[in-house]
């Protein structure tokens, strides 16, 4: 744990250090520790720029491979992801009917032209799907079927925004694609706290439930034997994937890759099926991912930045790929 640990300080760092303006290793120290700066414009892309986006790159990657290991838990399949709820579709929604129906309800310009108006309408859609998840949990015991009707809801809002998109103009469809790839810079200080707070509570909740996720592991039954409440675990493992990645999806968009594949990784590193050392493991290589993938995404010494969501595929997918063969003793 603690070179995982020292890999996440030292990515931290390289990430504010890295980008279109090269910054000394020094310098950044010396920014980040309170001493005066031998550059003022470099203490100012530190402080307002770089430094949140690093930040952000962490709470995300955490958020979102805690809320895929224990979607993965829960529902005992190990294709499931944070967005299996509907969350991420929700969410996109909401962003769609805001930027791609601003043409047909011209009132709407004014919001989607602002940050802030793509996170509330990002997250109303993510709050929406919850409150319709959460409704329907009432009714089932059965994790499959949750699982179902989260993809049915997922089909429903593709449907509704492939409309949308069919009658969109050309830099809305544009506004909208662009928010679909994601990205964690740009984001204030405000924002990054809201983040952050939204973040804190899902862990929390995650937290209390770790005894849970491990009795889920051998069944329903075995859980109820050891005295945990089926229904009370499976509305806060709900609760949290929202908080987790409707909050991350509201503002950086939806990431993928990083929810489904850090669970599998720290399990194939860790060799173990305890959730209190795997929910330690999954906080440090999820933050690890996502701060590597958007310093990969940054191609130091230019203006361009990659979408973060072809990177942490182009990147992530081949590593698993390798760690699974590796574990069947295919290499």
């Amino acid at each position: 744990m603690g070179f995982f640990g020292l890999s996440v300080g030292i990515l931290f760092w390289v990430n504010i250090s890295l980008g279109s303006v090269n910054i000394p290793f020094l310098e950044v120290f010396h920014i980040l520790t309170g001493k005066v700066s031998t550059n003022n414009s470099w203490e100012y892309i530190v402080i307002h720029y770089r430094l949140p986006k690093a930040i952000a790159a962490v709470i995300a990657g955490i958020s979102l491979s805690v809320s895929g290991l224990i979607m993965q838990t829960f529902f005992r399949n190990p294709l499931a992801g944070p967005y299996v709820l509907g969350v991420s579709s929700g969410a996109g929604l909401g962003v769609a009917l805001l930027t791609l129906g601003a043409g047909i309800l011209p009132f709407l310009n004014v919001l989607s032209s602002s940050a802030f108006g793509l996170v509330l309408a990002s997250g109303l859609g993510s709050f929406l799907v919850l409150l319709c998840i959460l409704i329907v949990s009432k009714k089932m015991n059965d994790a499959t079927s949750i699982l179902i009707i989260g993809l049915m809801f997922s089909s429903f809002t593709s449907a509704i925004i492939g409309i949308l998109s069919f009658f969109s103009q050309a830099d809305a469809l544009k506004k909208y694609t662009l928010w679909s790839l994601g990205n964690i810079g740009g984001l204030s200080w405000n924002a990054v706290i809201m983040l952050s707070l939204c973040c804190t509570l899902g862990l929390l909740i995650v937290i209390t439930q770790l005894k849970s996720l491990n009795a889920f592991i051998l069944g329903d039954k075995y859980a109820k034997s050891l005295g945990i409440n089926l229904k009370t675990t499976q509305y806060s493992i709900i609760i949290a994937t929202s908080l987790l990645a409707g909050s991350v999806t509201a503002f950086a968009g939806p990431i993928a890759f990083v929810g489904l594949a850090v669970p599998h990784i720290a399990k194939l590193i860790f060799k173990t099926a305890n959730h209190h050392i795997l929910f330690l493991a999954t906080v440090l290589l999820g933050a690890i991912t996502l701060l590597f993938c958007d310093t990969m995404s940054q191609l130091p010494g230019t203006d361009t930045i990659l979408p973060i969501n072809a990177i942490t595929s182009i990147l992530g997918a081949p590593v698993v790929i390798w760690l699974m063969l590796k574990k069947n003793k295919y290499l």
